[in-house]
């Protein structure tokens, strides 16, 4: 679906997986300062949304997902995983309670499939789900949220789910900024993106998102078991690093892209990658474990530096505050 946005003077249309908003409206670098600022909006419409009402819908989603959310309070905001059997994520699902439903927003073109699994498992519940993605869109912005919004917190500002044809009455209040500014910012702040820095082998602790997605002191969930068994017994994998790209370099490098250490041999790959403002060219990446923190890579041929956003040592009930800028780029 098409945003209204993009008829804005100097709108670019993003590509995949971002298609049907706007990359940028004409001035990117000025955009991702105006939003880092709070100044700005991102149309996020291309996300899906998916409507849970019905009594039973808390207890009900507590039962499916990774998060705790028997006991979630209207307005609350939280996150949660999907599992599959494995333990492999299949949904990362942003949510808020508004007392009546649970609202959620989640990856683009993912919201059908999403609802359909939801649906399937409703058995004798008193349960509704729907994919509502064509009457409601998703906003990051840097205005306040309004009483009884569905807001949650974000890279900047709050993410809302705001009804579609609200959309064309944003850039009255704020400055429009495109998703190349959004996700700048994202990578810059360390959070993955589920099928951009995932794959489909790819489980929670890999990605950092045990503390955030994960409540490990719930009941039985789909994938529990292996969220269980290398929280207390081992090490997952793979980690998830944030990459300070090689600066002379004209090119980013695209997802996908293989990771590789001196001597040519694949470690891992090129999850996201922007340029930002003051960092230059980032990029988050997904690599083996047992890869030295200090080890110079080669992202897609670029060379790249590491941070570190999941400890190697994460895992059998690890509690590691390692430094995050461990190899920083003089």
């Amino acid at each position: 679906m098409e945003s209204p946005l993009l008829k804005l003077p100097g709108a670019v249309a993003a590509d995949a997986p971002d298609e049907g908003i706007a990359a940028h409206y004409g001035e990117p670098t000025q955009e991702q300062r105006a939003l880092e600022a709070g100044r700005a909006f991102v149309d996020r419409g291309n996300r899906g949304v998916v409507r849970v009402s019905g009594p039973d819908r808390l207890s009900w989603l507590h039962s499916l997902t990774s998060q705790h959310l028997q006991d979630l309070k209207p307005f609350e905001p939280t996150e949660a995983l999907l599992l599959s059997p494995q333990g492999h994520i299949e949904h990362h699902m942003q949510l808020v309670d508004d007392g009546e439903a649970v609202w959620m927003h989640v990856e683009p073109g993912t919201a059908p499939a999403l609802a359909e699994f939801l649906d399937k498992m409703r058995f004798m519940l008193r349960v509704e789900v729907a994919d509502v993605s064509d009457a409601y869109a998703v906003v990051t912005t840097g205005r306040e949220p309004e009483p009884g919004a569905l807001a949650m917190p974000d890279v900047v500002g709050t993410a809302q789910i705001v009804p579609r044809d609200a959309l064309a009455a944003f850039p009255e209040s704020e400055r429009p900024a495109g998703i190349w500014a959004y996700e700048a910012l994202r990578i810059a702040a360390h959070r993955p993106r589920l099928g951009l820095d995932t794959d489909h082998r790819s489980i929670p602790h890999e990605m950092g998102w045990i503390e955030a997605a994960v409540h490990l002191d719930k009941g039985c969930y789909r994938g529990q078991e292996t969220v269980a068994r290398v929280h207390n017994l081992g090490r997952p994998p793979r980690r998830l690093v944030f990459l300070h790209l090689d600066g002379s370099v004209d090119r980013l490098p695209a997802h996908g892209d293989p990771v590789e250490i001196p001597g040519g041999r694949t470690v891992g790959f090129v999850g996201s990658a922007a340029r930002h403002h003051e960092l230059g060219p980032i990029a988050l990446a997904l690599v083996k474990r047992n890869v030295p923190v200090d080890a110079e890579l080669l992202a897609g041929g670029v060379a790249a530096s590491q941070e570190v956003v999941v400890s190697p040592d994460t895992g059998a009930n690890a509690k590691i505050d390692f430094p995050r800028h461990a190899a920083r780029r003089a």
